[in-house]
């Protein structure tokens, strides 16, 4: 090579070389803004220390400590969240993290798909491929999301459909796909709950709408994958069959 950028990608949009990297799914945005203010990072034979460097991805020659990396494979896994971890790679309050349940395998990056609150459990998807993941939590393309949800009262059939229907809060509208009973206790219920998309909190301030105090929130589903026999704090890679399901 001559260290120019191939003339038939010379209409490639630009974006910072990080991102690039991010998006080959070599390492987080983060850890590529380090790599290249370390000077570990070379466009087109020269070394680029800004993050924020535009390159064509495709047509400019991008190398990691002399090296020109690949795209890397795409790896899925899924994790039964346990409840009181963050999703996030590290926390600013030293909180644990849901990295905590993959310290022990020998994994490429990944980065969590979508989120699951501290207080929420069950299914997580990681993945090293950003495009795939954003397209996974798109609102309008992704697959619906199922959660099992532990209430504090016995919820009468004009509640599930006033929950279904939803509400308007702060100028945002909260509702769900469907929301039925599982189970009924005492003084305590299950509810199923689909969303079509995954707000911050979405289910806890819709229930917190109605007064509704949630006890447990447990997702069991994304589309036709389903957390299954999974126990809390494992976890295991998808198969080219689920991930094309997705």
């Amino acid at each position: 090579m001559n260290g120019k950028p191939p003339a038939r990608a010379s209409n490639a949009p630009r974006h910072g070389v990080a991102r690039v990297i991010s998006k080959l799914g070599l390492g987080s945005r983060s850890q590529a803004a380090r790599w290249a203010r370390d000077g570990r990072v070379r466009v087109n034979g020269r070394v680029v220390r800004d993050p924020e460097f535009p390159v064509r991805q495709g047509a400019d020659r991008i190398e990691i400590d002399g090296q020109q990396p690949a795209a890397a494979a795409r790896v899925v896994l899924m994790l039964n969240k346990p409840r009181g971890l963050v999703t996030t790679a590290s926390d600013e309050q030293g909180r644990a993290t849901v990295y905590s349940c993959l310290a022990d395998a020998e994994l490429p990056w990944l980065a969590p798909v979508g989120r699951l609150d501290k207080a929420s459990e069950g299914l997580l998807l990681f993945c090293n491929d950003s495009a795939w993941a954003a397209r996974i939590t798109d609102p309008a393309a992704g697959p619906h999301k199922t959660y099992h949800v532990q209430i504090d009262r016995l919820p009468s059939p004009q509640l599930l459909r006033q929950l279904e229907h939803g509400v308007a809060l702060d100028g945002e509208y909260l509702g769900a796909r469907s929301v039925r009973c599982l189970r009924a206790g005492h003084k305590h219920a299950w509810l199923e709950i689909v969303l079509d998309e995954g707000r911050n909190r979405q289910i806890r301030r819709l229930l917190a709408a109605f007064d509704i105090a949630v006890l447990r929130v447990v997702r069991v589903a994304l589309g036709p994958l389903l957390l299954g026999d999974l126990a809390k704090g494992q976890w295991r890679m998808l198969s080219d069959r689920e991930i094309d399901s997705l």
